[in-house]
């Protein structure tokens, strides 16, 4: 597949992914009694919506980024600790549902086009491959706890006390989210010239090799069952 129609189909996958995890934020909002959301027109599944630059760039880069956050007024919620905590997680349990969903499509499709193979099934088949990995590399890439991402929000909304932590986490945890996303741009960059040592140095590839694993362990073992 070309590099075009590869780019093509990684915009895509990215474009659903993304979407759908910001509209769960926007969504569990509305319900808990939130309707900030939905009055700045994020309870959408328009991805233009949801785009935010450096985000999507560190996704075209290293497979690593995020969404506008979704923006949330907390003293609506009708039970203000559940609510966070619900809509914190919400992207995060979207991500791994669509994983979940995603993955027995992109095995039929890739079988599809074992059987019968062309240009269209191939395009098809690595889309749907796509949006599985991405599905499954954000839900986890989300979990760390690193502003502005969900894992953060979660600490936010089970810490009321606002220590040291929090705060440490609140005021660098975007630079330090940089910070892995460049070393791990540059490790990979330099492993793609052929110094494959550097790939040692990679720390967030180590983390999201790891933990990616684990957390879609129950999804291929499940769906191994049936392919």
């Amino acid at each position: 597949m070309s590099q075009l129609f590869d780019l093509l189909a990684s915009f895509i996958a990215v474009a659903v992914v993304l979407t759908l995890h910001e509209f769960a934020h926007a969504f569990v909002a509305y319900k808990c009694g939130d309707p900030t959301a939905k009055w700045s027109g994020r309870m959408t599944l328009n991805p233009l919506k949801h785009f935010d630059l450096t985000g999507i760039l560190c996704f075209a880069l290293v497979g690593f980024g995020w969404a506008k956050p979704v923006p949330i007024n907390p003293n609506n919620f009708k039970k203000y600790r559940a609510g966070c905590v619900w809509t914190s997680i919400a992207g995060i349990l979207m991500n791994f549902l669509t994983a979940f969903l995603f993955f027995p499509i992109y095995q039929l499709l890739w079988r599809a086009y074992i059987a019968a193979p062309n240009f269209f099934l191939d395009f098809l088949w690595y889309v749907g491959y796509l949006l599985f990995a991405y599905s499954l590399s954000f839900c986890v890439f989300n979990l760390l706890p690193f502003y502005p991402l969900d894992g953060f929000r979660v600490i936010e909304a089970v810490d009321r006390r606002r220590g040291k932590v929090y705060r440490f986490l609140r005021n660098y945890g975007y630079y330090i989210l940089l910070f892995l996303i460049v070393e791990s741009f540059i490790c990979d960059f330099f492993v793609r010239l052929g110094v494959y040592q550097t790939g040692y140095f990679d720390i967030l590839g180590y983390v999201m090799q790891f933990a990616t694993k684990y957390v879609g362990w129950p999804i291929t073992a499940l769906w191994g069952l049936v392919f």
